[in-house]
């Protein structure tokens, strides 16, 4: 825009994605492309509106904003100023900072912003700002709506290897004064370091463990070693320990009551499991795992519709009146909400009724109604890579998030069948191994 019409104006930009994946390192990039400075504000914890518009100098120890100390760094008018978790702002009696910079991102106002340290104008309509955030549903939607959100998803399987092969471990080679003859990283080694070392939708983790592969080579030659190593699976165990990730999905057997669900985190996509089981009792119905109000809806929702249908699953009219149900999601000391694991709860109590085992290659999300119908969800490219790297084959996604495929990358997609469903019977006929009613639509399930 600004080589077409001369302007300087452009949007304001707010890359959103899970930590590591790289959203500062983007900003700094844009700084070098255009010719600017770069300068980063953090906004993480900030709870006094005094950070972004300064103190009044009658105060005992006033100082200008940030925002102003940002251009006063930079030296320049222009820069590229990255204004970093701009989800984490706090607030409190002294103040609330997400206000205050309504007009610092407003293109209409900020070409005559007001510190109160300076009490002059200050333009700011020729800096370029971009914000990052790792969510979008904690930013205050006036200061949301002031943006163009840009997502930034987890990397793919394949993009973590290439990553580590052509900066990572080049950078963490030269920061612990090795050269590649004293410690060479095999294609062997970063598939171990990438598959069962790191479970991330960024490359932090995976670079914290390529730097132990580093520091323990490092340490042996400060001892005076001539130390000549060529990494493999089994150096990098000695180094690292036992492995702290399986492919839970794929090395697991098809099991009773249990399903897989995929789950969106500001951390990327996960994998969940739900666990159902019953006892004699008087049709209470138990929820553990800390179930946020919205999955426990989801949960009674999902109950709701199998008791309604109880005759076409071969269950008794009175069945709950001789039995409780507990519905428990594994590592309790995680909060778990959203509506997106409707279809995984409804899987595992529908085999924990019928006694039919759950595929143990199959993963689900979707929102279900009481009428059985398949509602979209978000977070789907998060959620196929979290899939592809647990090991799962068939994943059961709301046939309304169909245009969202689109986004999922091509290596994922080989890896993967997607199976489009828009009602809840046809999530039952893919992840039960088998049906106690005919099947309804043949094409659906899954080839044994």
């Amino acid at each position: 825009m600004l080589k077409l019409t001369g302007k300087n104006r452009g949007p304001i930009l707010c890359f959103v994605g899970p930590p590591g994946v790289g959203k500062t390192s983007l900003g700094r990039s844009v700084a070098r492309a255009t010719g600017r400075q770069f300068v980063r504000v953090s906004l993480g914890g900030v709870s006094d509106e005094a950070e972004v518009r300064g103190h009044r100098r009658t105060y005992v120890g006033s100082f200008p904003g940030r925002i102003v100390g940002a251009l006063k760094k930079a030296g320049a008018r222009n820069p590229v100023l990255v204004l970093d978790e701009i989800d984490k702002l706090g607030k409190d009696n002294r103040g609330d900072p997400s206000s205050a910079l309504l007009e610092v991102l407003d293109p209409e106002q900020n070409g005559a912003f007001s510190d109160h340290y300076l009490e002059v104008p200050v333009d700011l309509s020729h800096v370029l700002f971009i914000a990052t955030a790792n969510r979008r549903d904690t930013i205050p939607g006036p200061l949301l709506d002031r943006m163009e959100v840009i997502e930034i998803p987890g990397y793919t399987r394949d993009e973590k290897k290439a990553i580590a092969t052509e900066f990572l471990i080049p950078k963490q080679l030269s920061e612990h004064g090795l050269t590649p003859d004293r410690l060479d990283f095999s294609p062997e080694a970063i598939d171990t370091i990438v598959d069962n070392y790191t479970r991330e939708a960024g490359v932090r983790t995976l670079e914290q463990r390529i730097a132990a592969m580093c520091r323990h080579v490092a340490v042996r030659l400060a001892k005076g070693e001539d130390v000549y190593v060529t990494s493999d699976s089994e150096t990098v165990e000695a180094v690292l320990g036992p492995p702290t990730h399986e492919k839970e999905v794929a090395e697991r057997v098809a099991a009773v009551g249990v399903s897989a669900g995929l789950s969106w985190t500001p951390a990327g996509g996960d994998l969940m499991f739900v666990e159902s089981t019953r006892m004699p009792g008087r049709g209470q119905v138990h929820l553990t795992g800390q179930m946020g109000d919205v999955m426990k809806e989801s949960a009674a929702a999902a109950f709701t519709y199998l008791r309604a249908r109880a005759s076409t699953l071969g269950l008794a009219p009175d069945f709950l009146t001789k039995i409780d149900v507990h519905v428990h999601l594994p590592q309790g000391g995680i909060p778990k909400d959203g509506p997106s694991a409707g279809t995984a709860i409804l899987v595992s109590l529908a085999s924990m009724l019928t006694g039919i085992k759950v595929r143990p290659d199959v993963a689900m999300t979707g929102e279900i109604t009481l009428r059985g119908t398949v509602l979209r969800v978000g977070g789907i490219k998060d959620k196929c890579l979290a899939a592809q790297r647990a090991g799962v084959k068939h994943v059961i996604l709301p046939k309304l998030n169909e245009p969202d495929l689109d986004d999922i990358p091509k290596e994922v997609r080989s890896s993967l069948e997607l199976h489009l469903v828009s009602r809840v019977d046809e999530v039952l006929a893919l992840a039960l191994e088998s049906l106690p009613i005919a099947q309804q639509n043949p094409e659906a399930s899954i080839a044994t």
